[in-house]
């Protein structure tokens, strides 16, 4: 599944998620451009264990909900690398499990900008230079929120539908330009928002405590949710837009 030649973008990919994706697509054999909102020394991180693999790799610092940081990202990627093949959207924030009645106007708003508008923002800046190559792919990183929509959470919830919905136009959209548009909707995963959400639903601190519940025994990974973005932009699914990949172990929600 080499990945060579290629450039990526992961927004929020200091860590977490994004940065076993980051990880995983450098293995692959692609260049990354890592996003991060205010942990640069993790972003550096990553940066260093991808230039350890042999592949090119910088950080690059920006609220992706604004459009002016983002155009400021894009254009520094492609200044550097040339080029940008593979768009991850991952960054995201949790909401804060208030229900509609009690919901901040200022939270509902921040959590649908980084959830919703700004990977269409990024989608924008990213389409007329990903036009230009042989192949192009972008990738959601949604949630299976999406599946029960369960109550106290109609900002993430909110953010996370429209999200797909901006995949699933797009798709059609960019079709004709070769470009494939795909989500990966994980359920609980073993990062540091995945605990905070499970002291504070459940008073678990420990998610270890949840792998004799949880599918196949554990508690899902990051490089679970990498395996998958990593496989959606490989020539293995050069057949593939428009899908949506839930990674719950065939049922957690």
């Amino acid at each position: 599944m080499s990945l060579a030649g290629r450039v990526a973008l992961v927004t929020g990919g200091g860590r977490g998620i994004g940065g076993a994706i980051a990880l995983a697509l450098a293995e692959d054999g692609a260049d990354v451009a890592v996003n991060y909102r205010r942990d640069e020394a993790a972003a550096k991180e990553t940066v260093a264990a991808i230039e350890a693999l042999g592949r090119r790799a910088r950080s690059y610092q920006a609220s992706v909900e604004s459009f002016d940081e983002d155009r400021a990202m894009v254009d520094g990627i492609l200044e550097d690398f040339g080029q940008i093949d593979i768009l991850v959207n991952n960054a995201g924030i949790a909401s804060r499990g208030n229900s509609v009645l009690d919901t901040d106007p200022a939270e509902l708003e921040r959590v649908v900008r980084i959830h919703a508008l700004a990977p269409h923002h990024l989608c924008q800046l990213v389409l007329p230079r990903m036009r230009q190559q042989p192949r192009g792919d972008i990738v959601m990183i949604s949630s299976t929120a999406t599946l029960g929509h369960g109550a106290n959470g109609a900002p993430y919830n909110m953010g996370k539908a429209a999200m797909e919905a901006l995949a699933y136009t797009l798709a059609k959209e960019e079709r004709p330009n070769g470009i494939r548009v795909n989500i990966v909707a994980p359920g609980l995963v073993e990062t540091e928002m995945g605990r905070r959400l499970m002291k504070a639903t459940a008073g678990v601190d420990d998610l270890r405590k949840l792998d004799a519940i949880m599918p196949f025994g554990r508690v899902c990974q990051p490089e679970d949710v990498a395996n998958a973005v990593r496989f959606l932009v490989s020539e293995r699914a050069a057949y593939l837009t428009g899908e949506k990949v839930n990674v719950h172990g065939g049922g957690q929600t």
